[in-house]
């Protein structure tokens, strides 16, 4: 893959299956890097961020005592964070559109579904250098711009029209109460409009 040199971008990868976080820093250094730390959950990653001055960090979700998701909301809204603004890249293998949701309202900018490839990683990272986005405070939410298409809107009540897109009660209700998982390209779509 030729593109971006990761060489000087440290990278803190946290999970809590250790084959999990070597393949991960595997795929890393096969890209060029050539910093990466490691945590086995949030908690040990919170206090790995203290000292170590983490350019993105790619978070599994599930993990115990301190899963990805209050990592993720620790990083961006804990009083004593080290760093709110750094990009997350959201690791899981559950990709239902409520837990995509759910990641981007807590603050990841990114979201990669499980099994991993350099290719979808290598992605994600590019999306993250090519496309940053402001950080906001919008009630209790601090992040990365939920927003990834800027509208040029020119008339007034901007989201009032928008709501018009949302299906209706009973469109929904009609959807199966188990939904299934989304494919990796049915995520990319749903986060980018």
């Amino acid at each position: 893959m030729s593109g971006y040199n990761l060489e000087r971008l440290n990278f803190l990868v946290v999970d809590d299956n250790k084959h999990m976080r070597a393949l991960v820093k595997t795929i890393l250094h096969a890209l060029g890097s050539k910093n990466v730390h490691e945590a086995a959950d949030g908690a040990d990653a919170f206090k790995e961020l203290r000292h170590f001055p983490a350019d993105i960090i790619i978070c599994d979700w599930n993990m115990s005592p301190l899963d990805g998701l209050d990592f993720v909301r620790l990083v961006r809204t804990g009083k004593d964070s080290p760093n709110p603004f750094v990009p997350i890249i959201m690791l899981t293998g559950h990709t239902e559109m409520h837990r995509v949701i759910e990641a981007r309202d807590a603050g990841v900018h990114e979201f990669l579904a499980k099994p991993i490839s350099a290719k979808g990683l290598y992605s994600r990272v590019k999306s993250i250098i090519e496309r940053p986005r402001p950080f906001i405070r919008a009630g209790l939410y601090f992040g990365p711009d939920r927003r990834r298409r800027q509208i040029d809107w020119k008339g007034s009540e901007r989201r009032k029209n928008s709501m018009e897109m949302i299906p209706s009660k009973s469109a929904a209700s009609a959807a199966p109460a188990d939904e299934g998982g989304l494919s990796q390209a049915e995520v990319e779509a749903l986060l980018n409009g």
